[in-house]
């Protein structure tokens, strides 16, 4: 009887300490997601408004961020640090689809979730194939171009890529809305921060999410001309969507503005990656 007490007993510290180290593992994998997420749009931000300045020539996209990365001193092994960090974010967001218990385990939440981890695994992938020096090819707008002709000739292509600008705009403006709603600090230990700490990054997560928000629907936009006027030219990468905002009659200042929200959203970010609850 005692040796079969001390048995269980051992069986139910082992697999306490296998469930602790995994959770401690998928922490620290979707921490350090979040810190590439920061460094990726804190880069394209800082491009964004140097092309609103007339100062820069580099593409305002995730091609171009990486490229920056990988012309600094250690750039290689910067890189390769954002293959592990989006490799993490999608291990972390693949375990929240799968393992999460409670309220997460609505299939709306889960679905969501699997969305983003098939997305950062893609964007994992294309870090490495770039890192590798494989994936310097074409650009992000002529690769947004590119799918939508192919989408367009497809059975009822037209309809697809509407469809397919209308939930990216969508998306947009949930991502402005609940930003603006604050919603991000229910993500957040607040309780660790101090007033002052939390208001900076209250301020951080309310504008940035606000310029992600509006870049997404703006892409958005342009993808769902292209299918109004059957022309796949008229859909535009992450470059050309915040180049179009230079082109309102805000002018350059619009795109400044846009490009300062997603260096706040790249510094959130960062402060996902201490303060999350993950």
């Amino acid at each position: 009887m005692t040796s079969s007490h001390a048995h269980g007993r051992g069986w139910s510290s082992r697999f306490t300490a296998r469930r602790s180290a995994e959770k401690q593992t998928l922490t620290a994998a979707g921490r350090a997601g979040f810190v590439a997420r920061g460094v990726v749009y804190v880069l394209i931000g800082a491009l964004a408004v140097r092309i609103a300045l007339g100062s820069g020539g580099e593409e305002a996209d995730r091609q171009g961020a990486l490229r920056q990365v990988g012309e600094q001193p250690f750039g290689r092994v910067m890189l390769w640090a954002l293959v592990v960090g989006f490799g993490g974010m999608a291990l972390w967001r693949g375990a929240r689809a799968v393992l999460a218990r409670g309220r997460r385990r609505k299939a709306a939440s889960r679905l969501l979730d699997g969305g983003r981890a098939l997305f950062y695994a893609a964007v994992c992938w294309a870090t490495a194939a770039f890192a590798a020096g494989s994936g310097q090819g074409s650009s992000g707008d002529a690769k947004s171009q590119d799918w939508t002709a192919s989408a367009l000739e497809l059975p009822y292509g037209r309809v697809l890529v509407g469809a397919a600008g209308c939930v990216l705009t969508g998306i947009g403006a949930v991502l402005a809305v609940r930003a603006a709603l604050r919603r991000f600090l229910r993500q957040l230990d607040t309780g660790a921060m101090s007033r002052r700490t939390r208001q900076v990054v209250t301020g951080l997560g309310v504008g940035g999410g606000a310029a992600r928000g509006a870049v997404f629907a703006a892409a958005g936009i342009f993808i769902l001309v292209a299918a109004v006027r059957f022309d796949p030219h008229e859909a535009k990468g992450v470059d050309a969507t915040l180049r179009s905002f230079a082109h309102t009659p805000m002018g350059p200042w619009l795109l400044v503005a846009v490009a300062v929200g997603l260096i706040l959203f790249g510094v959130f970010s960062f402060a996902s990656a201490r303060w999350r609850r993950l």
